[in-house]
């Protein structure tokens, strides 16, 4: 995965015409699907859109796919800090940078763009009226809540206070009109007063007039010419009745609306009451939605990169050994449809003289692989019954496969040794099938391709092979160095011993990728001759020929994986590697000379 970036500007340009962020444009990790993984793309961002093609150069054949980012959710990766996801509604891109530096370019460009579309931010929100409508809701709300607390009997007293408000509203009206005739009268006797004083200058006789104004006497003294005002008041209003009226209209309205606030109390407590029960409604819910969202996301996108092999995978152990399980069962029976149905082409592989395959060789891994050889014969064929680290996990017929339970860093390194005898067939034919690449896909059936990077001798080459992935493990590649090699017998009676081994090695014509995981191995097949005297003057045949085999396997998966799984896995698989194998030896050799 690499981010070769070209895009148009930097991630934080924006058009200075335009004020729109400017377009991006690079190559990102996609993942794909389960078969194919990650897979580079050309990614471009432009116009608040996030478009991909297969490459820069298909850009004029028109995109691949596309997504809105106006309500995209992007969301970091927790443990990859080159990997962020990119989901709207049922839709999501899985997509990797180059480094952590690039996926935060990536990440500030896109959350731009989102910026500017007008969604995502409490600003865009009151620009499109959002703020004025959630405040108008609520408030709706509030009014409906609080004319909810209104019950039978509280509706009787509100109807009393209304009652006490028209009783009151009268009486004020009342009492302003009799203040307002106080006051008229006030000013009306100010003014007569005013008129008596001038009178009273002129000296006019004593007399009484009508309209009630005070006269002089003729002893100087003044008659009071206003009568006194009736027991009513003015206008025949009774102040101190109503006086007394709006006392106890106020004294009712403060008992009613006292009456009334304890009823609200007491309806406030039982409505809180339904309010608590109404919102764990409302939170088991949601948890149940939420949940079931959880589980309709994982089916959804079943398969995705967050379900892959690795400590943080999404997938539980159990259900990776079941997936596991399923996938072998299928590529079980699909291998054995493909033999039902295939007609194996003659395939004439010349076989260098033996002493081709005696030599050491010349060439630049020549003292590794001498290293790996003698290692192999030193320990790989020393007998395992009295070590207990060694582990018998099956026993069929003839063959038998050993196990040493061995962990690094959490990664299952189990190195296995399997022993087995087969009739019929000699060391040095095991050994060349096991090596010759020609016929390699015949009986390798987890094999997706192969090719031979550098043949290095007329014994010794460099290989490098993809494996057929099994879901959700991730694929699996080896670059390895095979070298066939007969080592002859110190001891006259000893058989001569034929080996091949295979031990990983770098090259720089295969090196490692995003695609796969690459695993390490230290293989061995090491195989010798026994022949029975035939009866009489007879030649030897292969009723008359036994091989013993010894396959030892060290194998670095390269990545984590549960433990449990791997050597259940390993347990199912080496021992039908063993059969199919040997039976494909013995299929080969029928009817041909024996090569010793």
């Amino acid at each position: 995965m690499s981010e070769k970036s070209s895009s148009s500007g930097s991630d934080e340009d924006v058009d200075p015409e335009s004020a729109q962020p400017v377009e991006l444009g690079g190559v990102l990790s996609k993942w794909t699907n389960y078969i194919h993984g990650w897979q580079d793309r050309w990614v471009v961002l432009k116009n608040n859109t996030l478009s991909y093609y297969k490459s820069e150069d298909e850009r004029e054949y028109g995109c691949r796919g596309s997504l809105c980012l106006s309500k995209a959710v992007i969301t970091p990766h927790e443990f990859d800090e080159c990997r962020f996801d990119i989901s709207v509604n049922d839709s999501v891109w899985y997509l990797r940078a180059e480094d952590p530096e690039h996926r935060l370019q990536w990440i500030e460009s896109i959350e731009l763009h989102r910026a500017e579309s007008g969604y995502g931010s409490e600003t865009s929100l009151r620009r499109h009226g959002s703020m004025l409508s959630l405040t108008s809701a609520a408030s709706a709300l509030s009014a409906t809540s609080t004319s909810s607390f209104k019950g039978h009997s509280l509706r009787e007293k509100l109807a009393e206070m209304e009652t006490f408000r028209d009783i009151l509203c009268r009486q004020v009206d009342t009492l302003q009109k009799y203040f307002d005739s106080c006051a008229d009268a006030v000013s009306k006797d100010e003014f007569q007063r005013d008129r008596v004083v001038e009178e009273d200058e002129d000296d006019f006789p004593t007399t009484t007039r009508p309209d009630g104004d005070y006269l002089h006497n003729n002893n100087g003294s003044k008659e009071k010419l206003f009568p006194p005002a009736s027991p009513k008041g003015i206008n025949g209003i009774d102040f101190k009745g109503e006086a007394i009226t709006f006392k106890a209209t106020t004294a009712g309205i403060l008992s009613t609306l006292s009456h009334c606030i304890e009823l609200m109390v007491k309806r406030e407590d039982s409505w809180q009451k339904r309010l608590d029960k109404e919102l764990e409604k409302r939170r088991r819910v949601e948890d149940a939605y939420k949940s079931a969202m959880n589980e309709l996301k994982k089916k959804s996108h079943y398969g995705g990169p967050d379900y892959e092999e690795g400590p943080n995978s999404l997938i539980n152990e159990d259900e990776f050994f079941d997936a596991v399980e399923a996938a072998l069962d299928r590529q079980d029976k699909i291998e054995e449809q493909c033999q039902s149905e295939k007609v194996r082409i003659p395939r004439l592989t010349p076989v260098p003289p033996g002493d081709v395959y005696s030599t050491i060789g010349t060439h630049r891994f020549a003292t590794k692989v001498e290293e790996m050889v003698q290692n192999h014969m030193t320990y790989s064929l020393q007998d395992m019954g009295g070590d207990a680290n060694w582990q018998l996990v099956i026993e069929e017929g003839e063959m038998k496969v050993y196990r040493r339970e061995v962990e690094e860093n959490g990664i299952v390194l189990d190195p296995l040794k399997a022993t087995h005898a087969v009739k019929g067939v000699t060391g040095h034919e095991v050994c060349h099938y096991f090596w010759d690449t020609a016929v390699r896909l015949d009986w390798e059936t987890t094999i997706e391709n192969f090719n031979v990077v550098e043949t290095l001798s007329d014994n010794a080459v460099i290989v490098y092979q993809t494996h057929k992935r099994v879901w959700p493990a991730s694929q699996r590649d080896v670059l390895y160095l095979s070298a066939i090699r007969k080592i002859l017998a110190t001891n006259e009676n000893d058989p001569d011993t034929w080996l091949v081994c295979n031990f990983s090695v770098d090259h720089d014509n295969a090196l490692p990728t995003n695609r796969c995981v690459r695993a390490k191995i230290n293989v061995a097949m090491i195989c010798q001759t026994l022949v029975s005297p035939p009866e009489g003057d007879k030649e030897i045949s292969r009723d008359n020929i036994l091989c013993k085999i010894t396959y030892v396997a060290n194998v670095n998966p390269g990545g984590w994986a549960p433990a449990s799984v791997l050597r259940a896995v390993a347990k199912r698989e080496y021992p039908k590697f063993l059969k199919r194998f040997t039976s494909y030896v013995q299929e080969k050799t029928v009817g041909k000379p024996i090569l010793f």
